[in-house]
């Protein structure tokens, strides 16, 4: 089952590298005004976002089932080495400062007729960097960990969470999770 999980994973983390390097490569075309080849195009990385999003929620949600929320991105990148997770957080953070330039600069520019001018573009790859950079590390992390390592039990056979160290049914301790033996190898 683990071999079989980590091959079905592999054509998606080959689409959303591929869909974060045209990101990339639009939002530095966009950002040194130069027109998109391909036109309209691009806009393709829209729907190629719901191609690689729905396995990686379905993945994401597995590592991370019983999880708290807030350390959801922790777990899910658990099998990224750090400077992935690093990476991923300043794309967030960058992606996050060009939607605030994108809406100050753009709100009151009429609506664009015809291809979509840089700015336009440099807005929304911004987002699809994340949304790909997201799928990229979470699919990845999945592929490191592997099926098996997301499935946990307590010596006694009952399903524990992740991040659980005693069996909330009969008190047992817990060996390490792959969320423990992962981040005490990835620091």
């Amino acid at each position: 089952m683990d071999k079989a999980f980590r091959l079905i994973l592999l054509p998606f983390i080959a689409l959303a590298a591929l869909g974060f390097i045209l990101s990339v490569a639009a939002h530095l075309r966009a950002i040194a005004g130069l027109p998109i080849p391909g036109g309209k195009a691009i806009w393709a990385l829209h729907v190629g976002i719901f191609v690689v999003w729905l396995p990686t929620v379905l993945v994401a949600y597995r590592m991370t089932r019983g999880a708290n929320r807030k350390d959801f991105w922790k777990i899910a990148l658990v099998g990224c080495p750090k400077w992935m997770r690093s990476t991923f957080y300043i794309v967030i953070g960058y992606a996050a400062l060009n939607f605030v330039y994108f809406m100050v600069t753009t709100s009151s520019h009429p609506q664009p007729k015809g291809d979509a001018p840089p700015e336009v573009i440099r807005g929304f790859s911004g987002h699809w960097m994340i949304f790909y950079g997201a799928a990229f590390a979470a699919l990845y992390s999945a592929y490191v960990v592997g099926y098996a390592g997301m499935e946990r039990k307590c010596p006694n056979g009952h399903t524990v969470t992740i991040t659980a160290k005693f069996c909330d049914e009969c008190g047992a301790q817990l060996p390490p999770s792959f969320v423990d033996r992962l981040h005490l190898t990835n620091r």
